[in-house]
């Protein structure tokens, strides 16, 4: 989930009989590797420029310390490339796998945000109706009234609800969502809602038991149906409950407090606790296909989509000019305009990416997350050059 420090799971979320591994040398000077796609033929003359992308990941690498790197560029005519650096698993050395699975944290906002806006244009939910309305008494607490939080401030983390993080157990266990909400209805608002802008992961939690409230089935059911199926996206899931593993091939993912402190492998642990705001497993080509299709409209009508790019200024933990929207944000390019995307952060993994307008998409995961975020602003900076070159 995006941009939140992780330190309680740094020991409880390890694999079993894992310990902290140290980085053997040969991480550090890894060569990154670049791997074709199918439908990208580079032409001779810019095959024989530098490629920023590549250059950026082996930074990544190289420069910062991370583990692995890995990246998927989509140019206007669809053509993709991917590219990975660095090793797969520090304590074995082995490949990065070609566009592996990872972890993709609070991006499943914008998977989650898209089916409420569905259910919206087909006319089972209201923006700017209340959440009592769909899901009467359920969310009250000091200072908080589901009959003054409306659907829109939930998608927009316009709704003073406080974060349930804090109250998560240290060891990593299963949570049913209901339990998620109860935690963070301990705390009292925030602010009123509507007043400001605060991210929140409880928010979408609450629109993940909307959509299960309005559809009468489970929201894993329900994305993976109405996005994943509909989109093709053959290596996206939603993992199922108790499910700590990744399915197909992927980097291990690790932790670590500081660049000067050791690993710990924390690539299987239960992600319940994320759930509708940050349990999906994906890769960066599936991702890539997502956002572009967010925005060309193929997942929302007209006038969801709409909604959905209505934003307001969003702050800590988004980039410097980032706007919120309904469960998607923009981000400006220093080369002008901008792009859509999200991010996200779990435990082992972090993803930055989003799509332009113009049919560009780019989506960067590296696979170590830790407290020092500077690694983050030049992953970050790798995005940027993507879709500006």
């Amino acid at each position: 989930m995006r941009e939140q420090a992780w330190q309680r799971f740094r020991s409880s979320g390890r694999r079993q009989g894992g310990r902290p591994i140290a980085v053997p040398a040969a991480v550090a000077v890894a060569v990154g590797v670049m791997t074709m796609g199918a439908l990208a033929p580079l032409p001779a003359s810019a095959a024989a420029k530098p490629d920023t992308v590549q250059q950026g990941l082996d930074a990544l690498v190289q420069s910062d310390g991370l583990p692995a790197a890995l990246a998927s560029v989509k140019d206007r005519d669809g053509h993709t490339r991917t590219y990975t650096a660095g090793v797969g698993d520090v304590a074995t050395g082995s490949a990065v796998p070609r566009d592996g699975q990872v972890r993709i944290g609070s991006n499943t906002k914008t998977f989650t945000a898209v089916v409420v806006l569905q259910l919206v244009g087909e006319g089972k939910i209201r923006l700017d109706a209340t959440v009592d309305k769909y899901l009467p008494g359920l969310v009250r607490g000091e200072g908080i009234d589901g009959r003054r939080i409306t659907v829109r401030q939930i998608l927009q983390q316009t709704s003073g609800l406080p974060d349930y993080l804090k109250h998560l157990d240290e060891d990593v266990r299963y949570y049913q969502p209901r339990e998620l909400l109860d935690l963070a209805l301990q705390d009292k608002a925030h602010f009123d809602p509507g007043k400001k802008w605060e991210y929140s992961n409880t928010n979408y939690v609450l629109a993940g038991l909307l959509v299960e409230k309005v559809t009468h089935r489970p929201l894993a059911e329900e994305v993976d149906r109405r996005v994943i199926q509909h989109l093709g996206l053959r290596h996206t899931y939603f993992p199922a409950p108790r499910d700590a593993t990744i399915r197909e091939p992927h980097p291990h993912g690790y932790y670590r407090d500081a660049a000067d402190q050791p690993l710990t492998d924390v690539t299987e642990m239960d992600p319940s606790w994320a759930w509708a705001a940050g349990q999906i497993i994906s890769t960066n080509s599936d991702l890539t296909r997502f956002f572009t299709a967010v925005l060309d409209g193929t997942l929302l009508r007209p006038a969801q989509l709409a909604q959905m790019r209505t934003t307001v200024p969003a702050g800590a933990p988004f980039a410097d000019g980032a706007r919120y929207g309904l469960g998607l944000v923009s981000t400006p390019l220093s080369c002008g305009g901008l792009y859509w995307g999200h991010g996200g952060s779990f435990p082992g993994y972090e993803t930055r990416g989003g799509a332009t307008d113009k049919g560009r998409a780019a989506n960067v995961a590296v696979t170590v997350q830790q407290t020092d975020k500077t690694p983050m602003k030049h992953v970050e900076s790798v995005v940027d050059t993507a879709l500006c070159r």
